[in-house]
């Protein structure tokens, strides 16, 4: 029996699922069930509840479980262990994170450790707020980046830094040449959005409702990017993230607008698993990315 083994097994339970089992492994979905049999032949039990139709654990498959667990533990805190002897700052870091904070506040962070520690490969792929918590808590990415932190207790949440939200319109609309802006003001505007369930739209509408402004949205969509695309041919306004609109304002394709005698933060987080083995180099990029050494300017 090999580690190897005991890591698809894990991977089996916590996802419920052969073919993400397979996923995250590499392997056939063919390959994951032919391993749970000779697992089963090796101690001689029956580990899954076949008579079920939802994935269950027989007594002997939930022990088997929680001592692979016990084993990878020490498996990867050895390995661990062992680099830092070695004083070696090397592998690879996956990172899942929305597209806001992965395109305007992870890259220069990502330069800077790059640049120190040139044997690292960051792997980022940019998901949905909801996907980047299933991510981590199916042990399938190492690190997260999110905004608006939700607490779980299986989470590990360390602030990122705080973000600030503006007005972003049109250099066409009539609000274009305001300095500052009355929350009142937006009445009746039309209003571009991210869809609902994504955090920074859940706010917005927060920002909304304590301002007694009924806001509509004409469009939704799922990425920062696509947002700044209608406001730019005037289809609307939008509430987004400042650092996310930098070069726009810069190239004059936007025009941002601060509230008037309000500021809304929106604060970023990190987030891992409780428990996770954390190796050199995840340690030295939490420290980095959790420091106030690197001040981001977008590039």
């Amino acid at each position: 029996m090999h580690v190897e083994n005991l890591k698809i097994f894990s991977d089996l339970v916590e996802s419920e699922s052969f073919s993400r089992a397979a996923k995250l492994n590499g392997i056939t979905q063919s390959a994951v069930s032919q391993q749970l049999r000779a697992m089963e032949k090796h101690f001689n039990i029956l580990i899954v509840d076949r008579s079920q139709k939802q994935f269950r654990l027989t007594r002997e498959g939930q022990k088997l479980y929680k001592s692979s667990k016990e084993i990878l533990y020490l498996y990867d805190k050895l390995n661990s262990e062992l680099q830092e002897m070695k004083k070696v700052i090397s592998g690879t870091i996956h990172i899942s994170t929305v597209y806001s904070i992965g395109l305007h506040e992870l890259p220069p962070y990502v330069k800077a450790f790059m640049a120190k520690y040139p044997e690292v490969n960051i792997r980022v792929e940019y998901r949905r707020a909801n996907m980047v918590y299933e991510d981590i808590l199916s042990n399938s990415i190492d690190l997260g980046l999110i905004a608006y932190p939700q607490k779980h207790k299986q989470l590990e949440i360390l602030p990122f830094h705080d973000d600030i939200l503006v007005l972003v319109v049109s250099p066409d609309h009539p609000l274009a040449n305001d300095k500052v802006v009355d929350l009142k003001d937006l009445a009746g505007e039309k209003f571009i959005g991210f869809e609902p369930d994504i955090p920074t739209r859940k706010a917005t509408d927060q920002i909304f409702r304590e301002a007694n402004i009924e806001a509509d949205p004409v469009m939704e969509f799922d990425n920062v990017e696509t947002v700044k695309r209608a406001v730019e041919i005037n289809a609307g306004i939008a509430i987004l993230p400042q650092t996310t609109v930098v070069r726009e304002e810069a190239q004059g394709l936007l025009k941002v607008i601060k509230f008037k005698n309000k500021t809304f933060k929106r604060p970023l987080a990190l987030i891992h698993r409780k428990g996770r083995v954390l190796t050199p180099a995840m340690k030295k990029l939490i420290e980095l990315l959790t420091s106030k050494n690197l001040i981001p300017a977008d590039e």
